[in-house]
């Protein structure tokens, strides 16, 4: 690892650019979704999902990837379905 702040800012630099791409390219369905055939609410609809990419990620021989930056995307969706916006709470 060259400098941590710097391959920080790289990568959450394009993980900002990934979640825009899905949202551009899906909408913005995981944080206002239609609600057709299922109910529940924005925040369980996303853990459902993250369910469903861990049960995948079980199931295979090994982690790839797009398995962990799903799972970085759903992550950071939940986080503002709840409102965690400011998470300075937590270190301060």
């Amino acid at each position: 690892m060259n400098n941590f702040k710097e391959n920080l800012n790289l990568f959450l630099n394009s993980i900002e650019k990934f979640l825009l791409y899905k949202n551009e390219k899906y909408g913005n369905s995981a944080l206002d979704p239609i609600k057709i055939f299922n109910k529940n609410d924005k925040s369980q609809l996303i853990t459902a999902r993250i369910d469903d990419k861990l049960n995948r990620i079980k199931n295979s021989e090994e982690i790839k990837k797009n398995d962990c930056i799903d799972l970085l995307g759903y992550l950071v969706l939940l986080s503002i379905s709840k409102d965690w916006l400011d998470i300075t709470d937590i270190y301060e």
